[in-house]
């Protein structure tokens, strides 16, 4: 016996409560737009577009740690082991200071941190000689900063550096596996070492390389700091008392293995920007996660950038913390 039903019949079916429609279009959730990304490896600094193209490259044959899209419309690079170069979209130099042993110094010297300060001075981070200056238009250096470090080596002495708001400097180094906040004078005013979060240390730059080699930090608006852990494998966010007050383990997110984890945004709507070096090419490079760690975007071209990508900067955010 076959049943026919009426149009209005399976109209009162489809919209009866409990009953199984398909959801339109309207009712999705939206996508998430896609972010810009600026950022540096396989021999080149490229912006990346939302639709995957190459917008801008150079080339730079340097492993940069550290890159910026400046107000003007420049970027700040790091084209060689103590170079910090001002570059225009029409990729003339315009600026550069190379970083060279102090007075006293005779080992080797690194950069791995630079900021474009609001007085439009530079502040750079020089490993080796174990120093924060700032740096004039004119390439001289107007302030120095003293760092403590424990285990001094050329190549891990610091990682990423920030001026704060109050003018103190948020100090990444990574050898000693520490964040220090040093005030003005050069004095320590705060300091948190990373653990191994009950994991074995173990040798290696992608996943399977566990230690503390502490990479970024940000400074939050309520005084917490987030920490990109490097080889820690970690994201945390700690208050002024040292206490862990959210993190993101290894394997927390589900589809994502964290290796040296790097870059660091923090946006308005509090979710996060990652970056996750050496991570292999099934892991993303970039991913914003929010709070309740939902993966909402992510970033992976293993064609224009490879497993080494540790300098990013995502594009088109006001006021984001990097």
């Amino acid at each position: 016996m076959r049943l026919f039903l009426s149009a209005a019949v399976v109209l009162a079916l489809a919209v009866a409560p409990g009953a199984y429609a398909p959801r339109s279009g309207a009712d999705e959730p939206p996508k998430h737009p896609g972010h810009r990304v600026l950022a540096q490896d396989k021999g080149h600094v490229a912006i990346v577009g939302t639709d995957g193209k190459v917008e801008w490259e150079v080339e730079c044959k340097h492993n940069s740690h550290d890159i910026h899209l400046l107000p003007n419309g420049n970027f700040l690079l790091h084209t060689a082991p103590t170079v910090v170069t001002e570059m225009t979209p029409k990729k003339e130099v315009v600026w550069k200071y190379e970083a060279k042993p102090k007075e006293g110094y005779k080992g080797r010297v690194e950069v791995h941190a630079f900021q474009r300060l609001a007085d439009g001075n530079t502040m750079v981070a020089e490993s080796g000689n174990r120093r924060v200056v700032e740096v004039n238009k004119d390439g001289k250096i107007v302030k120095e900063i003293a760092l403590k470090v424990d285990h001094p080596d050329p190549h891990r002495d610091t990682r990423m550096v920030r001026k704060l708001d109050n003018g103190n400097y948020l100090v990444c180094q990574e050898g000693d596996g520490c964040v220090r906040e040093y005030d003005a004078s050069g004095k320590v005013v705060w300091e948190y070492k990373l653990d191994l979060g009950g994991r074995p240390a173990a040798p290696g730059h992608g996943p399977e390389g566990h230690g503390t080699s502490v990479y970024g930090a940000i400074r939050l608006a309520n005084g917490n700091t987030v920490i990109a852990g490097g080889n820690n494998n970690r994201v945390l966010e700690v208050n002024k008392d040292g206490k862990v007050a959210w993190s993101i383990d290894q394997k927390e997110l589900p589809g994502i293995t964290l290796a040296w984890v790097t870059t660091l945004h923090v946006l308005p709507n509090g979710n996060l920007i990652v970056g996750n070096c050496h991570a292999g090419s099934d892991n993303p490079q970039l991913f914003e996660v929010t709070r309740e760690k939902k993966v909402v975007w992510s970033f992976k071209d293993h064609k224009t950038f490879g497993n080494s990508l540790a300098a990013a900067q995502v594009l088109d955010i006001k006021d984001a913390r990097r």
